[in-house]
């Protein structure tokens, strides 16, 4: 298959990317470079036959014509997206930009190619969204595909204004569309103003590590190659129409997260005091959600795939990655906003 894949020099979207290529797969990466993009996320493949790229942003119905026109996809997976909370909370409207409209002009351009070329049966338009969509749990429960929406963030909206647009765009025209909706992903090339790379990095350079409120959040943590390969495996398998969760069945409170990193930093790179010793509960975030777990029966009885991953593993690994790739995360600590306490509102 030709795949076109949005956002593939992100942190998901690399991931994607770099095993489609492995596999096979033609693959044309159509991203914006915005600031926390990087096309060393897919330098090992940049050189493959298989793999050409395309600057362009979705918030540019012209570009997307282009592209579509020149590579004639088989399939397009979704991924670009604005995606950090906190940056949600200071400046909604990029959010808006980026997930809704562009959402909107991604799909236009795909129904106009899809319509071009006959309406191919196996043309898939895969959309990759966010558990966040389905708001908070209490201290039980699981986030199942039937979970009524309810976003309480500028981020998580934006994202469930875009899987409502994909759904009318298959219930309304026809194309065949599917919605993917995962757990928080970690790994390697993870931009570093997320929480894992955050602690890492702080911890590295003995900084205070920040933990919002009292850390008690609970979160369901996908390593991003489980996600990938579950990415591709729903893109050939998943039928259209349909939805399905993505989850790591690792569920951990957010200050037990920080602690198991600092334990394991403390293995892999000991200092004269424990990293542990870093820890600073700071303001929490407002809307801060308590609870997020993935429900992934549908994915696992229906396609047979769940992840392969342990917490305790794809950390020991992530860690390993950022000890061993300095230089990459070194070259993006200039990058706005990196290391500012964001979404105070």
């Amino acid at each position: 298959m030709k795949l076109l894949v949005t956002g593939g020099a992100g942190f998901i979207g690399s991931a994607v990317v770099r095993l489609a290529v492995a596999r096979g797969h033609q693959v044309v990466n159509l991203d914006a470079l915005t600031y926390a993009a990087c096309l060393d996320n897919v330098a090992s493949v940049s050189d493959s036959p298989l793999y050409a790229f395309e600057k362009a942003d979705i918030r540019d119905p012209a570009a997307l014509e282009t592209v579509f026109a020149r590579h004639r996809p088989d399939a397009v997976l979704h991924l670009a997206a604005e995606s950090h909370v906190d940056r949600s909370i200071d400046a909604p409207g990029a959010f808006i930009e980026t997930n809704v409209t562009g959402t909107y002009n991604l799909l236009q351009a795909a129904r106009a190619h899809w319509l071009r070329e006959g309406r191919p049966e196996g043309f898939r338009f895969h959309h990759v969204s966010t558990d966040e969509v389905y708001g908070a749990l209490g201290p039980t429960g699981q986030f199942t595909e039937e979970t009524p929406y309810a976003p309480n963030s500028p981020y998580s909206a934006s994202k469930a204004a875009s899987d409502h647009l994909v759904r009318a765009w298959h219930a309304t025209y026809g194309l065949p569309v599917l919605v993917t909706n995962c757990s928080n992903n970690y790994g390697p090339y993870q931009f570093p103003e997320k929480l894992i790379p955050v602690v890492i990095l702080n911890a590295l350079a003995g900084r205070p590590i920040p933990v919002y409120g009292r850390g008690e959040n609970v979160r369901d943590w996908l390593y991003v190659e489980d996600h990938a390969e579950a990415l591709l495996h729903v893109l050939a398998r998943g039928a259209v129409g349909r939805s399905y969760n993505i989850g790591g069945e690792n569920e951990v409170r957010n200050i037990d997260l920080v602690r198991t990193i600092c334990a394991l930093l403390d293995e892999m790179r000991p200092a004269d005091r424990p990293y542990s010793s870093l820890i600073a509960h700071v303001e929490d975030r407002p809307g801060h959600d308590a609870r997020y777990a993935i429900a992934p029966a549908r994915i696992r009885d229906e396609l047979g795939w769940r992840p392969s991953v342990t917490l305790r593993e794809g950390l020991e690994r992530t860690l390993r990655w950022y000890l061993d790739n300095e230089g990459w995360w070194r070259a993006l600590q200039a990058r706005e906003g990196l290391g500012e306490r964001l979404g105070r509102a």
